[in-house]
């Protein structure tokens, strides 16, 4: 009898883990997962992800509803420190779901098949890889970098250098959600600078989602301060439809 409990106690025990490691349904349709890479996300749902390959701004590829327009009034106005930004796709079904079951759920799994839609891109010759960073303080509140994780997957793909520790993030700014682009823009004035050497250096500069462009202007601006030749941004997806 009591082999019989410890036996049910090891298989509740096994039960349980199992369903923190591996949920039982997926939060987009329902379904019982079945690809663990990507679970909670069922394979199906997976499967739907689709590049986003609409018009868009030829420098932020900000979404248009227009198939004539070719770049937006705010690129037009005020150009950016970056030359252009490459996206998969639009922040919104089943890959913004994903985003955030890696981001805000702790899915670190997932930056391997969210790092891949990513590899399908013929991306532009780069002396290095550079992730969006994080305080040190958020970072040891979430456990990881998100934007690491995958600007890891490119720069072993792509066989340069992952400049991780040339930008940082040296001041806590509030959550960016419900600000205007503008007050974005000053919530993240100087909260990033430039510690290591990128003078002349072209860099892949990688986020996961990019929404008003705040986050990578300002990281971009304190790298063509520091001399760096061309920031180029990488995002998985971009918010935001004019």
């Amino acid at each position: 009898m009591r082999q019989m409990r410890n036996l049910l106690t090891r298989q509740s025990l096994i039960s349980h883990l199992s369903n923190i490691l591996y949920p039982a349904r997926c939060p987009l349709c329902g379904n019982n997962p079945d690809v663990f890479t990507h679970s909670p996300v069922c394979g199906s749902c997976w499967s739907g992800i689709r590049r986003y390959t609409g018009p868009s701004c030829r420098v932020c590829a900000l979404p248009f509803t227009s198939e004539h327009a070719r770049v937006c009034g705010q690129c037009l106005k005020k150009p950016p420190p970056f030359s252009r930004v490459i996206t998969y796709g639009l922040y919104e079904g089943i890959i913004r779901e994903a985003i955030n079951q890696f981001k805000f759920h702790g899915l670190r799994r997932l930056s391997d098949p969210l790092g891949n839609l990513l590899l399908g891109f013929d991306l532009p010759a780069v002396d290095g890889v550079v992730p969006v960073p994080l305080t040190i303080r958020r970072l040891r509140e979430r456990g990881f970098n998100q934007s690491l994780l995958i600007a890891r997957i490119i720069a072993k793909k792509i066989r340069v250098p992952l400049l991780m520790d040339v930008l940082v993030k040296k001041k806590e700014t509030p959550p960016q959600i419900g600000l205007t682009a503008r007050e974005r823009l000053l919530n993240l004035r100087n909260a990033f600078a430039v510690k290591g050497n990128v003078k002349g250096l072209r860099l892949l500069l990688v986020d996961d989602v990019m929404t008003t462009g705040a986050t990578v202007t300002e990281c971009s601006e304190q790298l063509m301060k520091s001399d760096a030749e061309e920031v180029i941004v990488l995002t998985l997806a971009r918010a935001g439809i004019l």
